[in-house]
């Protein structure tokens, strides 16, 4: 029997009924085929990627919605609140978004999301055009800031109103290329990076200053934070797990309904300790790491992680025992990415084999596989707001060259394809959509005379109403 997940207090927990069988995900022309459809065109026709909106009461999925905090400081940011709201030496608050959000069609979204106007950054730090690479991103919760990582060191914070690099942050330390960063999910101005320099930072993006700085013993190049915000789990090259241990007393205490019991301090006043814990070493080569969207309540304590693996598979542990929950067969060659949508309903994992597979959280059934013309190892995957619409990312010479392609989750279509402006042997090493909007952020690799120069970009920044 399959495990499933249940709904209890707005959190969904995986509860292993039975030991399972592995799961395989059947061929792409499968899912195309009208036997197939029909057979599942009952359950899919009440998914939450309806095209009126999701569906009243059917949040759907394994895992939770959103923790109410993290809900909550997205509506400040709709009212202008949170924090965050200036950046380097400017004063100046940031737009606030748009307070109602009107969800795009399927048979629109070309029509409405390629009106839109995409911003460039140019960040004076780069150390040469082929070494500034950008090759992680992430938004702050809000939505006010975006983080970007670079293969020359170069860890910047940027107010995506504001292109001019003035208006943003470097925060330096990293002694080699960046690797990974990700936001605090309950604290939306601490940032955590990693290195091939073997170091993690957390930074306090506010004051600007490094606030933990710990050596994992190897080059350093995952990242995944809890979402109650107390866990960090890094990846090493030699595919050793570490947990960093989260403890403060101004962390706000996530309850089982979702609320929080106090609000996160400014500046540096938090006085978090970070203790680094026992490495996890793997039997196979580990690429991706993230948590569900559980936070951890008395009766359901431990974490859902997910893990991706160079055999071509996503295993699921228990954290913090490290119990192997389940295995899903995703892919024929190594499964490289993986985020689940804001929902949870779907887990969307890509690999070296060029697919992106959509995996239904309900009963783990794979629903369909995606694939860009443009073919390439899928090394980053996003998904918008709205669970809607993803792509993927991929570093390889020529997979930028005719622009970023868009699909939507519900019948796997290619809706758009984003003009990069790229050179015919460009990549696009990472993308990370909006958490509130339609914006969808990339970066590019730099292809000699004549294309755009690589760097980070924002669809629907430089305007368009989204």
């Amino acid at each position: 029997m399959l495990p499933h997940f249940h709904h209890d207090a707005n959190l969904r927990r995986l509860e292993s009924l039975a030991p399972i069988p592995d799961i395989n995900c059947a061929p792409p022309h499968d899912f195309d085929s009208p036997e197939i459809a029909g057979q599942r065109g009952v359950r899919e026709s009440s998914l939450d990627c309806a095209e009126d909106g999701p569906t009243p009461g059917n949040e759907g999925g394994i895992f939770a919605s959103l923790p109410q905090s993290l809900q909550q400081q997205q509506q400040q940011s709709e009212a202008g609140a949170g924090v965050g709201a200036s950046i380097g030496d400017n004063s100046s608050t940031m737009a606030s978004a748009p307070s109602q959000r009107r969800l795009l069609h399927k048979d629109r979204f070309a029509y409405v999301f390629g009106s839109l106007k995409t911003q460039s950054y140019h960040d004076p730090a780069a150390r040469g055009p082929g070494s500034h690479t950008i090759r992680t991103l992430a938004w702050n919760p809000t939505g006010q800031l975006i983080a970007t990582g670079s293969a020359d060191r170069t860890l910047r914070i940027w107010n995506p109103e504001r292109a001019n690099a003035r208006y943003s942050t470097e925060l330096r330390g990293h002694s080699a290329g960046i690797e990974k960063v990700v936001f605090n999910p309950i604290r939306d101005s601490e940032l955590a990076s990693c290195s091939s320099d073997g170091t993690v930072r957390f930074w306090d993006v506010r004051s600007k200053t490094c606030v933990s700085r710990l050596d994992v013993g190897g080059e350093a190049f995952t990242l995944a934070w809890s979402p109650d915000g107390k866990v960090v789990l890094v990846g090493r090259k030699d595919d050793n797990l570490i947990p960093i241990s989260i403890e403060s007393p101004s962390t706000p205490t996530v309850m089982s309904n979702g609320n929080t019991t106090a609000t996160a301090t400014t500046e540096n006043s938090n006085n978090a300790t970070y203790t680094m814990l026992e490495a996890h070493p793997q039997p196979v080569q580990t690429n991706a790491t993230t948590f569900s969207y559980h936070v951890p309540t008395p009766s359901a304590p431990d974490l859902d992680l997910l893990v991706t693996t160079g055999e071509g598979t996503v295993k699921i542990f228990s954290y913090p025992s490290f119990t192997l929950r389940h295995t899903l067969h995703a892919h024929t060659s190594a499964c490289l990415s993986l985020e689940l949508s804001p929902n949870g309903r779907y887990l969307a994992v890509g690999g070296s084999d060029a697919l992106i597979s959509l995996w239904d959280t309900t009963d783990w059934v794979c629903r369909r596989t995606v694939s860009s013309s443009n073919g390439g190892a899928v090394r980053g995957v996003s998904w918008s707001f709205d669970g809607r619409f993803l792509c993927g990312a991929c570093d390889e010479p020529g997979c930028g060259g005719n622009g970023l392609e868009i699909f939507h989750a519900e019948t796997g279509d290619s809706v758009y394809t984003v003009p990069t402006g790229a050179g015919a042997n460009a990549g696009i090493p990472a993308v990370a959509w909006h958490p509130s909007r339609y914006w969808l952020a990339y970066s590019t690799t730099a292809d000699g005379p004549g294309s755009t120069p690589g760097g980070l970009k924002i669809v629907g920044a430089a305007g368009g109403g989204l």
